[in-house]
């Protein structure tokens, strides 16, 4: 059994400032008294212990009390995905099999029509119920349950132990060390595990965290330029903007910033190499909603000599390549650790989450002769050209090497001769010819890799953490 953590980093520094939002703070203690009479409220409202309950709500300490709440009672949170359609939403909805959603009324409209819920207003404004709560957690209890982004098939819902947050918060601090003075810059949505282990970081390790409702790339670079905050999480188009901004500023980020975790897929050399121009220290990692978040991560200091590299496995994690027999051999990532969850719910409960206690990733990368691990790309992603493996990846950080390049996605289309040829969708910063970039691709990529058509789009499909739907690609061309 562990401490529950909100009472017991209330206990242990009831005055420092847990939370920044808006120019408003609250102290640990405040999050307590804030977390503690929602719960009482629930209760009254008929949510039981260890219920398993849905919560939909944008980025705000509204969201967090609320998610801090069930924790008390010790409930199930199913996290929902507040960018996704009704149709997604209810079937999350009906396969967690949650007799109730806990929806802020910003987002009432979002939810599907006749779905049973409780509007935050009605929680806030009712009288609790009192009642003893659990000082002890035991690590095998659920707290969490995200649905994956469904790359393949329907989205499986992934259980989060107080195990899982607490071995990968660990294995965290372990990896970036530790100050009281940190601010955790929290700019992904809290119901990601990006976001939501940003909370669980700041309750384990008793730093504030900043939140921003959504992604501002100014409040961002300010923050950072400024030594406002000392960390941030992001995805590879987030620190692009951030770049993009400090250069348009002409700022550099603030002694005082730490770093920022990049994750959600691979990260663009040329985004490294411009960071370290800007001082702004970036530490690649790698993770998934399997691991409650971070596997892998690259110290900065190894960044440029490892360029590409999601670095080497955090303390408690092993990481293998699928029938690798030497090193520089691709194939599926495969993880063990006490962050791998215990399985899922649903649709998909029935299915183990490891074969032989190793997590199958899906995810194609390599290990070096170092033990660094290179994720190349998402198996489901693989384009098969004329029999040879093209992965999206490769072509898009090409691309975004080009200056008039914002954003890139590739994916694969149906061809006669070749099977599949690959084809680019891009978001530009100016105007460009298509026959310069696909020029600039043939001078860099071998020829079969160069995409067959560039498409220019206002903007690419990404999921609510920012991440680059691949499988949604397509679509644009409709």
């Amino acid at each position: 059994m562990y401490p529950n953590w909100i009472l017991q980093r209330a206990h242990l520094t009831p005055a420092r400032v847990a939370l920044n939002y808006e120019g408003q703070t609250w102290t640990f203690e405040e999050l307590k008294n804030c977390s503690v009479e929602r719960a009482e409220q629930l209760l009254s409202l008929g949510i039981k212990p260890k219920e398993r309950v849905a919560i939909l709500g944008p980025s705000q300490p509204s969201l967090l009390f609320m998610m801090f709440a069930c924790m008390h009672l010790q409930c199930e949170m199913v996290m929902l995905n507040r960018k996704l359609s009704k149709v997604e939403l209810q079937y999350q909805i009906d396969d967690s099999q949650v007799e109730i959603v806990l929806v802020d009324d910003e987002d009432i409209s979002l939810l599907p029509d006749g779905q049973q819920h409780l509007l935050f207003s009605e929680v806030e404004n009712t009288t609790g119920q009192s009642f003893e709560i659990s000082k002890e957690w035991s690590l095998d209890q659920t707290t969490s349950i995200m649905y994956t982004s469904g790359t393949t098939g329907l989205p499986k819902g992934v259980r989060q132990t107080v195990g899982n947050h607490q071995a990968s918060a660990l294995a965290s601090v372990l990896n970036i060390g530790l100050s009281e003075d940190d601010v955790w810059l929290c700019a992904v949505p809290l119901f990601h595990i990006s976001g939501f282990s940003i909370l669980v970081r700041s309750l384990l390790y008793g730093n504030a965290v900043k939140l921003y409702k959504k992604f501002d790339k100014d409040g961002a670079v300010l923050d950072i330029a400024n030594g406002q905050v000392t960390h941030m999480s992001a995805v590879a188009v987030m620190l692009q903007r951030v770049l993009q901004g400090l250069e348009d500023r002409g700022l550099e980020a603030s002694p005082k910033f730490k770093m920022i975790l990049a994750g959600g897929g691979p990260v663009p050399e040329n985004y490294i190499q411009r960071a370290h121009h800007l001082k702004l220290m970036v530490s690649q990692t790698y993770g998934m909603t399997e691991t409650s978040s971070q596997t892998a991560t690259l110290s900065n200091e190894e960044a440029l000599r490892k360029l590409g590299s999601a670095g080497k496995p955090l303390f408690f994690n092993q990481i293998q390549i699928a029938d690798a027999t030497s090193s520089g051999v691709m194939g599926e990532i495969l993880i063990r650790g006490p962050h791998v969850t215990p399985g899922y719910i649903g649709s998909f409960s029935e299915r183990s989450s490891t074969i032989d206690g190793w997590l199958h990733t899906g995810d194609i990368g390599y290990l070096d002769e170092e033990g660094y691990l290179f994720v190349v790309d998402r198996r489901s992603d693989l384009i098969i050209s004329g029999g040879e493996n093209i992965y999206p990846a490769e072509i898009e950080n090409v691309l975004l090497s080009h200056e008039a390049v914002q954003e890139a996605g590739v994916c694969g289309v149906e061809d006669e001769t070749w099977g599949q040829v690959p084809v680019a969708f891009i978001v530009l910063k100016r105007d460009v010819q298509e026959e310069e970039l696909s020029q600039f691709c043939i001078e860099r990529l071998a020829k079969y890799k160069v995409p067959k058509y560039f498409h220019v789009v206002p903007a690419l499909p990404r999921s609510g953490s920012d991440k680059l739907l691949r499988r949604k690609l397509k679509d644009l061309l409709e």
